[in-house]
């Protein structure tokens, strides 16, 4: 049994040290990588929010208020599927003519899959931290400026529509109606939007810049595609934290789980407490600036040092599988 595990421990290394020392010598990209990204960006985008939103007007109506709640999370699921997992497959095919090579399934260890938790868990409440202090300045700053003010009632809008939308997705009557809330939160797009953001748009800028700033840019577009006003820096850096997570474990199976984790989390918050603020990224008025920045500081401190441990983790992992190749070798 021990042989065994140290065989698959081996291959995990092996197959972690030669993704990660270069790129793929059998992918040969049709297309610029680059141009492949955007077109994944912009398909993507198109495709789920045009395409799919006239969809939902062609069954639903235009009064989409109106429509079943259980109608509008099937239609939700299955446009993810259809209009981000299933583009993200394809343009892999197309562009790369290797899918396994772009969105990448290796089965990490439980040491891996331990740290990235352990990240998300500390990375949530650092966001939500750090959320509590930007809307503090954000609501500080509107009392004191016209200009300022306009902007924040303009995001205002924009933020309670997004939330109305989302509430009534996430609002269960019952058991079974939870199941599908979690189905539609988290299980779907943990998936669907990995597999397109962390799978083929990311991997698509690490063939032509460094993996960081691959990773950076598909954060940003990630946090874009929200269409969260107030909450598109934490969006971003949670999106950049999954992106680390593929670049290093170089699976897209421990992004999938931390972004399945994140949803699900706030989703089980919500139906345990049922506050809307959970849900919600718009400044509040009781917000305590001093423990706020605090917490943020201390979460601050305990993330940096779970990535500096992780890089170590993986820094190991590369030189024993070296000392076992020069061994064999």
């Amino acid at each position: 049994m021990n042989e065994e595990n140290n065989q698959f421990n081996s291959q995990n290394n092996n197959d972690l040290q030669q993704e990660q020392s270069s790129p793929d010598d059998s992918v040969n990209p049709l297309i610029h990588p680059v141009g492949a990204a955007f077109i994944g960006l912009i398909g993507g985008f198109f495709l789920y929010q045009v395409v799919g939103g006239l969809l939902t007007i062609l069954i639903f109506g235009f009064n989409v208020e109106d429509a079943p709640v259980n109608g509008i999370r099937l239609m939700t699921m299955a446009g993810q599927f259809l209009f981000i997992l299933l583009p993200a497959i394809l343009f892999s095919k197309i562009f790369y003519q290797n899918v396994s090579a772009i969105i990448k399934l290796r089965i990490p260890n439980w040491q891996e899959v331990l740290l990235f938790v352990a990240g998300i868990i500390i990375l949530t409440p650092l966001m939500q931290s750090y959320l509590y202090i930007q809307n503090y300045f954000i609501d500080e700053l509107a009392k004191i400026s016209s200009f300022i003010s306009s902007i924040k009632e303009a995001l205002d809008l924009m933020n309670e529509f997004i939330e109305e939308t989302y509430g009534g997705l996430i609002t269960a009557s019952n058991f079974f109606e939870g199941i599908l809330v979690v189905l539609v939160i988290a299980v779907t797009p943990a998936i669907c939007e990995e597999f397109m953001f962390r799978g083929f748009i990311q991997r698509s800028f690490e063939f032509k810049v460094k993996p960081f700033y691959a990773a950076l840019i598909t954060a940003f577009f990630f946090g874009i595609y929200h269409f969260n006003p107030y909450g598109i820096i934490p969006l971003i850096g949670i999106g950049l934290y999954f992106g680390f997570a593929a670049y290093m474990s170089n699976s897209i199976l421990i992004p999938v789980l931390m972004h399945f984790l994140n949803n699900f989390s706030a989703v089980m918050l919500f139906f345990i407490f049922g506050d809307d603020e959970l849900i919600s990224s718009a400044p509040t008025t009781d917000v305590d600036l001093f423990t706020s920045t605090v917490t943020f500081l201390v979460l601050l401190a305990l993330f940096t040092g779970l990535i500096i441990l992780t890089k170590k983790y993986y820094l190991k992992m590369q030189g024993q599988q070296l000392n076992l190749n020069q061994i064999n070798d």
